[in-house]
């Protein structure tokens, strides 16, 4: 977190609401990376049209809901994030809010370029893996090889869409392998040992 981000961060948990304290966490670190940037509206940054960024603010946050601005919808989604939300949402573990909020915050910020939690704010790779595993257990699930998020989202859509995204057959024998999986994966470290047995 940048010292600004922090320093929202701490006032949004300072103030009040409801809620899990993990998802609590989690949300203030998303709405504080969105008011931290200075380039978009916060309901563009999220994804979210203001009446229902508005409910997210009013639970967790009440003092917060200023700045929403207007009544206006959110920017233009790009191409893939109705096919990231929609994915989310079919794998949703117990039909409430949070899970539709954190469904269009993920889709939207997954169009940005680095790792998805430092685009969502948050402070560590495990809050996604922790929040992911909470609202949509069965899709956690899925990515038993600790693939990289994106990528894995990417793949679960191809593969709905019938499409062939990876250049080998299997993860294995890719050569993008040690950019999809994180460098703690088995599959990773069985690749660096045989590289370096190799050299």
């Amino acid at each position: 977190m940048t010292g600004e981000q922090l320093a929202i961060y701490r006032r949004l948990m300072a103030s009040g609401g409801r809620g899990d304290p993990f998802d609590r966490h989690v949300f203030a670190c998303m709405v504080s990376a969105g008011l931290a940037q200075h380039e978009q509206r916060l309901q563009d940054y999220l994804g979210m049209v203001p009446s229902v960024l508005r409910l997210l603010l009013a639970a967790y946050f009440p003092r917060y809901a200023l700045f929403v601005e207007g009544s206006a919808m959110a920017a233009p989604e790009a191409i893939e994030e109705e096919d990231f939300r929609l994915l989310l949402l079919s794998r949703r573990g117990r039909g409430i809010p949070e899970e539709e909020w954190l469904a269009s915050i993920i889709a939207r910020r997954a169009q940005a370029p680095n790792h998805l939690w430092e685009d969502l704010g948050l402070s560590s790779r495990d809050d996604l893996n922790g929040l992911l595993a909470k609202h949509f257990p069965s899709l956690f699930a899925l990515n038993d090889k600790n693939m990289r998020w994106k990528k894995f989202f990417y793949r679960q859509m191809c593969e709905v869409e019938g499409l062939l995204l990876c250049k080998s057959p299997n993860c294995e024998s890719c050569p993008d392998m040690t950019q999809c999986f994180e460098s703690e994966s088995p599959l990773v470290r069985a690749a660096e040992c045989h590289a370096s047995a190799a050299e």
